[in-house]
């Protein structure tokens, strides 16, 4: 079986949730071997989880039987699950069962909180490696899919639980979501090694919390900036928790200063600060800056993972060989991922990758070989962690007022440009309500007109 869920000892805890639900390994491997006689055809499901035990069991029992979930946030906008249903026509929805009558298909079965719903669309054909999808934008609901591995997977687990050291001992407390790289990648880097996960939705601000991470004895937590924003607002640096041995960071670069203090506060603590940078199409994680340069080294990205390679190119495509000069950031490694679907028919497709990737990042790389990004060229932004399509927030804004628009920003705030004054509050509780973001996330701004080319392509460069 997928992560060998199979070898761990029977009765051993893989999962513990904040409402009190427990599962075995052994409950895994029988829940997966349940569905084999759900769903005998391999099928595309839509599985709207949430941070819970069942969530995870039904993410590793549909892989587990080459059955391909797409994942996705449970509170997905109606309208952005209409799209995404209407290009990929999903043979199966999985949703949270207290909600599964409003979808009108009759249940197959229900289990873990859960239900499976058959949605009567014909099964179409899908690459054999295929495992599962994840979006591109999690919060904007862009078909643009990307397509994930068995060997992804595999080879994504074994990595991160080499640079961790994860043993089975270890329950690390995971509040990033499944639908997310990082959250995902968690899960199985712990699931590989045979630890017990403990996972919650609960806000990081309520009491609740707190108490499940210290009854719990959690040894670790992983987070985005924004985490470690809310933590120290929370006060954490003056908590005693003595379990807690282990801090990771991805999702985006964290301010300096409070990277320091993270820093400091470990190194007086006796914990482990591990900075990470990664991206959905690497398999969440592709550098690591060990915790003996985090003080040293703060701001850089560390070096390539355990069996990846990193390098950078110019514009012409050669090798960036000499110290300090900008290119773009390339990976190789095998958990670079298959390649992007935009149509169901595209889930037919094989590895267009072959385990080398260009991440679109700006970065350079000092003497001592420890890289540091500097700039991106796609078009998306991580806000609060997230990564948000420009280009999908465009087509949000355009699609439902009749205004032009360009976005465009940093990961601290997107600037959203309009052309007529009147939907400054509207567009922003639109983008809100779309995006589950807070409203600082983005910055309206009104001018006369979007400057664009002759051709009508947006000069983004002349916008203020």
């Amino acid at each position: 079986m997928i992560l060998n869920i199979d070898k761990h000892e029977v009765g051993s805890i893989a999962v513990i949730d904040s409402a009190g639900n427990e599962l075995s390994y052994g409950g895994l491997v029988e829940f997966s071997e349940e569905l084999v006689k759900v769903i005998p055809v391999r099928s595309v499901v839509f599985l709207l989880a949430g941070n819970d035990t069942g969530g995870i069991a039904w993410s590793i029992g549909l892989i587990n039987n080459g059955i391909i979930p797409l994942l996705l946030n449970s509170q997905t906008d109606k309208d952005l699950f209409e799209n995404l249903y209407a290009i990929y026509r999903p043979a199966f929805l999985c949703v949270p069962a207290e909600g599964a009558v409003e979808y009108g298909f009759e249940c197959k079965t229900e289990r873990w909180g859960y239900a499976l719903l058959e949605t009567g669309n014909k099964r179409y054909p899908v690459y054999e490696e295929l495992s599962h999808l994840l979006p591109t934008s999690g919060s904007t609901g862009s078909p643009k899919l990307v397509r994930h591995s068995f060997e992804n997977i595999e080879a994504s687990a074994l990595n991160i639980s080499t640079f961790f050291n994860l043993k089975a001992g270890d329950r690390p407390l995971l509040v990033l979501p499944l639908y997310y790289t990082m959250g995902l990648s968690v899960v199985f880097s712990h699931l590989y090694v045979g630890a017990t996960i403990l996972v919650t939705n609960l806000s990081m601000t309520q009491r609740e919390f707190w108490m499940f991470l210290k009854e719990k004895n959690a040894t670790s937590f992983t987070g985005v900036p924004y985490s470690f924003e809310i933590l120290r607002l929370m006060r954490f640096f003056k908590m005693d928790l003595p379990d807690l041995e282990l801090l990771t960071q991805g999702g985006g670069k964290l301010s300096r200063e409070l990277n320091l203090q993270f820093v400091e506060y470990t190194q007086k603590t006796g914990k482990r600060w591990i900075a990470t940078y990664g991206q959905t199409e690497g398999t969440a994680r592709m550098a690591y800056l060990s915790p003996e340069f985090a003080m040293s080294k703060c701001g850089s990205i560390g070096r390539a993972i355990p069996n990846g390679e990193l390098f950078l190119i110019d514009e012409e495509g050669s090798v960036v060989e000499e110290c300090n000069r900008e290119g773009e950031l390339c990976y190789r490694g095998r958990n670079v991922t298959l390649g992007y679907a935009l149509k169901k028919e595209d889930l037919a497709l094989g590895d267009e990758r072959n385990g080398f990737l260009r991440t679109g990042d700006l970065a350079y790389r000092d003497e001592d070989g420890f890289y540091y990004i500097v700039g991106r060229t796609g078009r998306f932004l991580k806000l609060f962690g997230m990564r948000v399509g420009l280009d999908e927030c465009e087509h949000i804004i355009k699609s439902r007022y009749p205004i032009d628009c360009a976005c465009m920003g940093t990961d601290e705030r997107m600037l959203v440009y309009i052309t007529d004054p009147k939907y400054k509050e509207s567009v922003k509780d639109e983008l809100v309500g779309k995006t589950k973001l807070v409203a600082s996330a983005f910055e309206i701004k009104v001018l006369p007109e979007i400057p664009k080319s002759k051709v009508g392509k947006i000069l983004y460069s002349k916008l203020i």
